[in-house]
């Protein structure tokens, strides 16, 4: 029951501490998909698709700077 308990309370933590990042506007994320783009036209995709590539790397920049992540690239 405890160890219930302390899972549920970690994950509350967890969603709380996402929530109160800020949102990212749309400028800035379209900013970081050109540079990704960049990124993946000079180093490659590896095994991911180039929709799949930009969505992670928008999310890493996003997240050093402390921003929400994404979960669908604006056009």
């Amino acid at each position: 029951m405890k160890y219930t308990l302390l899972l549920v309370g970690l994950f509350f933590a967890a969603s709380t501490i996402a929530d109160d990042r800020p949102v990212a506007d749309t400028q800035l994320i379209v900013e970081y998909k050109e540079y990704c783009k960049e990124i993946a036209d000079d180093e490659g995709t590896g095994k991911l698709s180039m929709e799949e590539f930009l969505l992670v790397c928008v999310n890493d920049e996003l997240e050093s700077e402390g921003y929400q992540p994404i979960t669908k690239l604006p056009k």
